[in-house]
């Protein structure tokens, strides 16, 4: 199944793919083109969600979703941490485009307060902590309520995190399958 390319325009998200810049686990551009993907049930759920967002004056921010499968690689090589990266030899859900890595934003464009930042592999990222402060954890919450409510499942130890339900169900789709690459 093709997957369904997210933009800004077409989906009212922010994109800030964090891959195609030097501000990622690696220190360096991962993706040589900053496109973002879906599967298309993991599309109609992220238009749900953006709908949810919506009446509390919030817009989603998009880290990262598709994950080539030779992106993995780069990430597992570079830190092979299977808590917050998963084994490639497996594969990701982020590779079969049923994975999306996300925060809220308010209407000013600043990321609400989470605890910790993006890809911080540390326990604080982890969902249900309670020594982050009180706004974190609500805000957390927040965004746990809007997936869920969209259809997504969410990974315990990444609160920026949300797949599609048996996510390793879909195959695997590499970055040559794209009509427009993200590696090369």
């Amino acid at each position: 199944m093709p997957l369904i390319q997210i933009t800004e325009a077409d989906h009212n998200v922010v994109l800030d793919l964090r891959y195609a810049t030097s501000d990622n686990l690696t220190g360096k551009p991962v993706y040589r083109h900053p496109v973002c993907y879906l599967h298309p049930i993991a599309e109609r759920y992220l238009r749900k969600a953006v709908d949810l967002a919506k009446p509390h004056g919030l817009r989603l921010k998009i880290f990262d979703a598709y994950r080539p499968p030779e992106a993995q690689w780069i990430f597992w090589n570079h830190t092979p941490d299977p808590i917050f990266l998963a084994d490639p030899r497996k594969g990701s859900p982020h590779s079969r485009g049923a994975a999306i890595d996300l925060t809220l934003i308010d209407r000013d464009g600043t990321e609400l307060d989470m605890g910790t930042g993006f890809d911080a592999f540390t326990d604080l990222s982890h969902h249900g902590r309670t020594d982050v402060s009180v706004e974190a954890q609500k805000n957390r919450f927040l965004l746990l309520g809007i997936m869920s409510a969209a259809g997504f499942d969410f990974y315990s130890m990444e609160w920026w995190h949300y797949q599609l339900f048996n996510a390793r169900q879909y195959p695997l789709i590499s970055d040559t399958a794209l009509p427009l690459r993200i590696m090369e």
